[in-house]
C-alpha cells in the first residue's frame, strides 16, 4: 500500500512537470497573437487579408482610372475678358456644366450632361476644329471653342463664386462629382464620339438632325419626351409688332415681303405649309413668301421652331412649346428621366440613338 502510494505521487509529479512543460512551450505563440497587427490564424480569415477592402479597392480603381485619363488642353475664348486661356479637358468641363445645366437638377442628369459635354468637345479637338479670333480682335490667336452658346456655354470661377455666394462650395463639390463619376467617358457612333448636340425643353419629342440642321446623323433621330411638358419652359409667349416682324424677318432672310403691314391679315396670310417628324414647323409661308420654321425663329428669337400665332389689330403674339432647337438631348427631358430614377447612361442611350459610351483614349 505504501509503495503503490509513492508510486502514485511520482505518477502526479510527472503528470505536474509535462503540464508545466507544455505551457511555456505554448506562451510565446499566445504572445505573438496577441497586438492589432496580428495574421489571423488559416481558417479565420487569412483570406480577407489577401483581399484589398472594397472601399480601399473603389478608391484605387478611380485613382488607377485618373492617373490613365487623356486629358488634354483645351483652349477657350472668354468674350468678356477678350483673351485666350487654355484649360485641362476635365477642368474645363466644370465651367461648362456649370454654365449649361442648372445646379439643382438631379445628379444623374448633370452625369448625362457631362457626357454630353466631354463628347462635344472632344469631338472638336479629334476633327481639328478651330475659331478664327480676327472677329474678335485677335488676328493672331486662335481657339477651340468659345464660352458662348455657339459653342459651349463656360463660366469662369470668379463668375460662379459671385453666382453661387454661399453655396460655392457645395455646388462645386457636386460639378466636380458628376465629372468625376463620369471621368473620361465620352459617346460614340461606329467608334468615332458624336456629335452631342443638346437643348432645354423640347416640344414633347427630340427632333430628326436633318430636319433642323443641314446634316444628318443617324444616332440624332426624333424620340418620345413627352415628360418634358413638366417643364417650366414648355410653354412661353412672345408679342411683336406686325412692322417688327416684317423688318425681323426681311433681315434674317434677306426675303422681301411684298405685302403692306397695313391691312395684314395673319389669319389668310400666314400658313404652316409643312411639319417635321417632331411636330415643329418645317416650312410656311407669310406674305406670299416661303419660310422655315428655323428662319422664323431665329429671325424673330423664339424659343422654338413648334409654335401657334394670334393677331390682335397691329400686333401678333406667337405661343411656342419647348425651347431650343429640339436636337439631341433634351436637358430638362433628362432631369425628369432622373426624377423617376433613370440613370445617366440610360439618358444619354434614349436620346443619344445606337450611341456607346467609350473611354476618351490618345491617339
Amino acid at each position: 500500500m505504501r509503495g503503490n502510494k509513492r508510486l502514485f505521487f511520482k505518477g502526479k509529479m510527472l503528470l505536474l512537470f509535462i503540464a508545466g512543460f507544455l505551457l511555456l512551450l505554448a506562451i510565446p505563440a499566445v504572445l505573438v497573437g496577441i497586438g492589432s497587427n496580428a495574421a489571423p490564424a488559416v481558417g479565420q480569415g487569412s483570406n480577407h487579408d489577401r483581399q484589398t477592402s472594397p472601399e480601399v479597392e473603389k478608391t484605387q480603381v478611380s485613382d488607377s482610372k485618373k492617373a490613365n485619363t487623356y486629358n488634354p488642353n483645351v483652349r477657350v475664348y472668354l468674350s468678356k475678358e477678350k483673351k485666350v486661356v487654355s484649360l485641362p479637358l476635365e477642368t474645363y468641363l466644370e465651367g461648362v456644366v456649370a454654365a449649361e445645366m442648372p445646379i439643382t437638377f438631379e445628379m444623374e442628369a448633370i452625369k448625362a450632361q457631362a457626357m454630353a459635354a466631354r463628347t462635344f468637345v472632344v469631338n472638336r479637338l479629334e476633327k481639328g476644329s478651330t475659331v478664327s479670333l480676327k472677329p474678335y480682335g485677335l488676328p493672331n490667336q486662335l481657339a477651340d471653342v468659345t464660352d458662348t452658346v455657339q459653342h459651349q456655354a463656360y463660366s469662369t470661377d470668379a463668375k460662379l463664386k459671385t453666382q453661387w455666394k454661399d453655396h460655392y462650395q457645395e455646388y462645386k463639390a457636386k460639378i466636380k462629382q458628376a465629372i468625376e463619376d463620369t471621368r473620361g467617358q465620352i459617346l460614340t457612333y461606329q467608334g468615332k464620339p458624336i456629335y452631342a448636340a443638346f437643348f432645354s425643353t423640347s416640344n414633347g419629342r427630340t427632333e430628326n438632325s436633318e430636319e433642323y440642321f443641314t446634316a444628318k446623323y443617324p444616332y440624332l433621330v426624333s424620340v418620345d419626351s413627352s415628360w418634358d411638358r413638366s417643364s417650366p419652359k414648355f410653354e412661353r409667349e412672345a408679342t411683336f409688332p406686325l412692322s417688327e416682324v416684317f423688318a425681323k424677318l426681311e433681315k434674317q432672310t434677306k426675303k422681301t415681303l411684298d405685302v403692306p403691314v397695313s391691312g395684314f391679315q395673319a389669319g389668310n396670310q400666314m400658313k404652316i405649309a409643312k411639319k417635321t417628324t417632331g411636330n415643329r414647323v418645317a416650312s410656311m409661308s407669310i406674305g406670299g413668301k416661303s419660310f422655315s420654321g428655323r428662319e422664323v425663329r431665329e429671325a424673330l428669337g423664339l424659343a422654338s421652331s413648334d409654335f401657334t400665332w394670334k393677331q390682335n389689330g397691329d400686333k401678333i403674339t406667337f405661343t411656342t412649346y419647348g425651347s431650343g432647337h429640339g436636337v439631341g438631348l433634351s436637358q430638362w427631358g433628362a432631369n425628369l428621366m432622373a426624377q423617376t430614377g433613370a440613370k445617366a447612361d440610360k439618358i444619354v442611350k434614349h436620346y443619344y440613338q445606337g450611341v456607346q459610351i467609350s473611354d476618351f483614349e490618345k491617339k
